[in-house]
């Protein structure tokens, strides 16, 4: 009846006390826990929208009408371990909701008194064990309590008729906590309406009527608190007596008895008409040493045991297990219970279902040594659910010998164990449909030792990377769950053809390749939710699949759960915590064509263009003119020419051209190299040649006393035949002063085939060096003269001295 009371207790108890909030909508939960604070009182400062307050273990004596005044909404309201004596009728009028009440261990003294239950009619649990009361009898205000559950009492006198004023309530569980008990009539419960009834039993000869009611009134029985000294013979008694017994679920919980009594009233109820015997929290004083015989037959059909531990370091535990394993029931269980070792059954069992939950048991289980050999068990062929999980066990392979003849076994949970599984052969019964394998410690390997009938399997919570492609085939697998392991992508459902549900949370997928799920062509419902996705090109396949358009119209549509909530990104910074669906790229960032496109084409286009600009504006010529300008520089700056080299020059340039181009030369190139912008000294063959001397040797001596030769190219340049000449000596000249000696400048456009083959020092010279062309734009002439001046600019030894020239 408290479980809900105790779950909210503890959740305010690591809470603590809350500030409310509020919003335009609704009005936010909130849990108060004022518990062992040492106060007298309610506080008045209680937040408004308290729902669960918790104001156990303190010394309030007394309830006022005031005191939940502001907390109108309250639903759950603790008070146990405290000094209540009275409570004022008006105390819960502000608290119409009000659900749950526990006034337990308190100092109330009168049941028939309790006038504030008049104003909590939608109480569902309502416990007042433990208080002052010394008869049951119940006032009228429990009648009105329609909507009531669970009700927990207890006095030290039950007499008939104390009970009705609840005949028209329907309780699911009415609590009887009666250590004080003192007076039993027998029959005082026939006015109760319950499913289930839980005593807490005197150990005194009152238990005998109250055991005898209980079995004969109510289909659910719970007596706590047997103990090895009280008259717990009572209820075999009443069962060999055959007296009435319509209890069909009988509970025996919290017992302190000895092996004996417990096997003598568990031999006594399996010939009862108690069809589910269930016990928990048992010591068990004076264990066998030997076996106890038990009952062949029973109708009796289900028995479990909880949290059951022996008072002794001396018996047997074969015999202890020997007679529960021999129990004549369907389904046996025994969990919680630190047993090391399940026996076999010594004849075939007729057990269909076994649980050895959260037990110790190793791998030896079911099995006995005989000369040093393990015999397995042949004895629970008819065991169609095995439960092992939370045990010791260890070794995969040893545990499907184990159970390999229980032909009928169809269900086996081995979760929460150690197991590993080590590459050996594993033997499994045929018949296992549904193998539950979580939270163990096994790789991918154990998909080598698996049942080949299996249908569900459940492999979370492991150590599994991958799943191999090559593995033991498992074509009736349907359903695989693969949460919270190592896993980097999607399986390939090579192995397992026509699985229909795969679950993959928590693993490490990053980028599902959806194109896996290809392999799988039956796949209906896939769970991925809770991995660390990073959210970039290659998760829109996957993207796509949870919206529905993943794997295109030849494949089944995939039911992605939990989506999109559950689907986050964790990588890049900027997409952290949003969700797949939200994630957004462009498609040019992801289809290298469609972006090699966009680039190349406008890179194209913004290439044609600036050749056909450049084309247009002459920058080539332009670019040409400044590079060897700046050439010319530099080699002004860095070229060192020895004095020696020099000697005798006193001309910057010797000029050759042809007569036909002397207009230009005169009129152009003169003016612009000797004049006040130029400042060179140019020597030339009008105005420089010696009289007297022959032209051969005037070309001789120009070209020896100038420092560079200028050679004017054009058509009539190369037909002049002294023009040849004097290339003929410049060309000689130019071996012993350097490349940049010579420098061409052509005039107008002259092809190679217009070169005679004579000129083919020309033809290598204009094939190896830059020459200079004349612009017939006249905005380019700036820079055609600058150029040339910087080519010819040096540092001469001597002046040019005319009279010299007759020498």
């Amino acid at each position: 009846m408290r479980a809900v009371a105790v779950t909210l207790w503890a959740v305010a108890a690591l809470m603590g006390v809350h500030q409310c909030t509020h919003s335009s909508l609704e009005i936010h939960t909130i849990i108060v826990n004022l518990s062992s604070k040492n106060i007298s009182s309610v506080p008045r400062n209680l937040p408004p929208c308290t729902e669960a307050l918790d104001l156990s273990q303190n010394n309030i004596h007394k309830l006022g009408h005031e005191d939940f005044q502001v907390t109108t909404h309250l639903r759950f309201l603790n008070l146990s371990w405290n000094v209540l004596e009275d409570i004022d009728p008006e105390t819960f009028h502000p608290t119409p909701l009000l659900e749950s009440l526990d006034l337990s261990h308190n100092q109330l003294q009168n049941l028939s008194d309790q006038r504030y239950l008049l104003l909590a009619l939608n109480l569902r649990d309502l416990d007042l064990t433990f208080n002052m009361f010394h008869t049951m009898t119940l006032g009228v205000e429990f009648h009105s309590l329609t909507k009531l559950e669970r009700l927990g009492l207890g006095a030290k006198i039950i007499r008939v008729e104390d009970f009705i004023n609840i005949t028209d309530v329907h309780l699911q569980t009415l609590t009887l906590r009666l250590e004080n008990l003192t007076a039993y009539e027998s029959g005082s419960l026939s006015d109760v309406q319950a499913e289930k009834v839980s005593i807490g039993l005197t150990n005194k000869p009152t238990d005998r009527n109250l055991i005898a009611d209980a079995l004969l009134m109510f289909d659910k029985v719970e007596l706590m608190g047997m103990n090895i000294n009280g008259y717990h013979s009572y209820l075999v008694e009443l069962v060999e007596e055959r007296r009435a017994v319509n209890t069909t679920h009988l509970y025996l919980t919290n017992m302190a008895i000895t092996w004996e009594h417990l096997t003598s009233t568990i031999n006594a109820l399996f010939q009862s008409p108690i069809i589910h015997l269930s016990t928990s929290d048992v010591a068990i004083h004076i264990p066998p040493l030997i076996d106890t015989p038990g009952r062949n037959t029973s109708h009796t059909k289900s028995f479990s045991a909880r949290r059951a531990g022996v008072v002794s370091f001396f018996f047997s535990l074969e015999a202890l297990c020997n007679f529960f394993i021999n129990m004549p029931v369907e389904r046996l269980a025994m969990t919680e219970t630190s047993i090391i070792h399940m026996t076999c059954p010594k004849s075939p069992s007729g057990i269909l279902q076994l649980d050895f939950s959260d037990c110790a048991l190793t791998d030896t289980v079911f099995s006995r040594v005989e000369q040093q050999i393990t015999v397995e068990c042949t004895t629970l062929n008819k065991v169609n659910i095995l439960a092992l999980r939370g045990n010791n066990l260890r070794c995969l392979q040893t545990l499907s010998k184990r159970v390999q003849n229980m032909i009928s076994l169809r269900h086996l949970d081995l979760s929460l164990n150690s197991l590993v599984y080590s590459g050996q052969e594993c033997h499994w019964p045929p018949n296992i449909v549904h193998l539950n394998l979580s939270s163990n410690g096994l790789s991918e390997s154990v998909f080598s030792c698996l049942p080949n009938g299996t249908a569900s399997l459940d492999l979370q919570n492991n150590q599994i990377s991958t799943v191999p492609e090559t593995l033991l085939a498992l074509d009736t697998l349907l359903a695989l769950d693969l949460s919270a392991n190592r896993l980097r992508d999607l399986p390939v459902c090579t192995g397992f053809p026509h699985l229909k549900y795969l679950l993959l949370r928590e693993n490490s997928l990053h980028a599902p390749s959806v194109s896996i799920l290809e392999t799988c062509p039956v796949l209906q419902v896939l769970d991925a939710s809770r991995n660390p996705f990073t959210c970039t090109c290659g998760l829109r396949g996957f993207r796509d699949l949870g919206a529905g358009t993943g794997l295109g119209s030849g494949h089944p549509a995939i039911q992605v759960l939990h989506w999109p909530g559950a689907y986050r990104c964790s990588y890049p910074e900027a997409w952290r915590n949003s969700t797949l669906e939200g994630f957004q790229i462009p498609e040019i960032s992801c289809n290298v064509g469609l972006l090699a496109t966009a680039i190349l084409c406008p890179a194209v286009a913004i290439i044609i263009i600036m050749v056909t600009l450049c084309h247009h504006l002459d920058v080539p010529w332009y670019l040409g003119m400044i590079w060897q300008w700046t050439r010319a520089k530099h080699r002004a700056k860095t070229q060192q020419v020895r004095p020696e080299e020099l000697e005798g020059v006193v001309f910057h340039a010797f000029v050759s051209y042809s007569q036909h181009d002397a207009d230009w030369v005169k009129g152009q190139l003169l003016p612009n190299l000797e004049g006040s912008g130029g400042g060179l000294h140019i020597c030339r063959h009008e105005r420089d040649f010696v009289p007297g001397k022959t032209i051969v040797e005037n070309i001789i001596q120009c070209v020896e006393r100038s420092r560079r030769c200028v050679f004017v190219l054009s058509r009539h340049f190369v037909r002049s035949e002294w023009c040849h000449y004097e290339l003929y000596f410049a060309s000689h000249q130019r071996l012993t002063r350097g490349s940049d000696s010579v420098i061409l400048v052509l005039l107008e456009p002259l092809p190679q085939y217009m070169i005679p083959s004579k000129y083919y020092q020309l033809k290598a010279m204009m094939g190896r060096h830059t020459y200079l062309e004349w612009p017939q734009d006249r905005g380019k002439h700036r820079l055609f003269w600058a150029n040339l001046r910087a080519a010819l600019q040096a540092d001469l030894p001597t002046a040019p001295v005319r009279d010299d020239m007759d020498e």
